[in-house]
């Protein structure tokens, strides 16, 4: 899992959700993730959240976990609902050097919090209801976090297993598709690849979070860069002593470093999706098109390709 330092990088972020009815919707409830967090490392120059036809009623606000939550009700009768999320982000390099931290290099039993004695939210520790630790999960587990392996170790190589494993298929599972299934078909997408290994890390009773957010990407060699061609992304973390949550990216194989953007974190994706609502309405079909551009800003280099997704 090679992984270099770069230089600052500055994204325009455009999310965009449009949704077409067949009839008329009298009345339509949301809440979306689509505001980018600040953090050490990231800086959010500015963000919005654009909803057409406007809302009666809207409101920001920040969830149990830190994100910031967008709710709205469009009362105005519509066939269409357009949903915005834009934002214009800075995002520094990775200090590579952390990942050789003590915490790093000692045995991953120690990095579990309840042994380090470390005040990490104890819901990342835990499994979910209803359960993803499963006995298929475990044995992948203790194929690869064998006792007093490093920590650095050990998730490098779950990342490149998860990798190599399972095939990157699009539309080979929905959001509710559990990682117990994905363990038996060996393929998904990235919040698929991200969730296997998060449930892997709990078994053992380390701390690991699930991420939404944005990976920057460039088109093939020769081709124009496409704008609305990329997608949402799903990672994880993890928590190691002495150096705190780093990033890991199964689909790609890789620490996350400075092409990430990070949007949300939670449990799993349940607790962070990009846009989820309600509608009343006659409507017999509808159709939903999503589009997202990460486009770096002139002062920053060129990237490598990278799957996002």
């Amino acid at each position: 899992m090679p992984a270099t330092a770069g230089d600052r990088r500055r994204y325009r972020v455009t999310h965009r959700t449009v949704y077409d009815y067949d009839d008329v919707v009298s009345s339509s409830y949301g809440r979306c993730f689509l505001l980018p967090r600040d953090l050490p490392g990231q800086r959010v120059i500015e963000s919005a959240v654009l909803i057409d036809p406007e809302p009666a009623d809207r409101s920001t606000g920040v969830d149990v976990f830190g994100n910031s939550d967008t709710y709205f009700h469009v009362r105005t009768p519509h066939r269409r609902l357009e949903v915005v999320g834009s934002s214009i982000v800075d995002v520094d390099p990775v200090d590579l050097e952390a990942l050789r931290a003590p915490g790093a290099l000692a045995n991953w039993e120690s990095a579990r919090p309840r042994v380090a004695g470390t005040p990490v939210e104890v819901e990342f520790t835990l499994d979910l209801m209803p359960p993803e630790i499963s006995p298929a999960v475990r044995d992948y587990a203790d194929e690869i976090i064998v006792a007093g392996r490093p920590m650095i170790e050990v998730v490098a190589e779950l990342t490149t297993r998860i990798h190599a494993d399972f095939a990157y298929r699009s539309g080979s599972t929905a959001i509710s598709t559990r990682v117990d299934t994905v363990m038996s078909r060996r393929e998904g997408v990235c919040q698929d690849f991200a969730r296997v290994a998060i449930a892997c890390l709990r078994s053992k009773g380390l701390a690991a979070r699930y991420v939404s957010g944005y990976l920057a990407t460039d088109p093939p060699p020769g081709r124009e860069r496409v704008v609305g061609a990329d997608a949402s992304h799903a990672w994880l973390q993890v928590f190691v002593p002495d150096v705190g949550w780093i990033g890991l990216d199964p689909t790609n194989d890789k620490f996350v470093d400075e092409r990430y953007v990070v949007l949300a974190w939670g449990r799993d994706y349940d607790d962070v999706p990009p846009l989820r609502g309600v509608i009343y309405t006659d409507s017999a079909s509808s159709t939903i098109t999503v589009s997202v551009d990460v486009a770096p800003q002139d002062d920053t280099p060129s990237m490598q390709v990278a799957r996002s997704g």
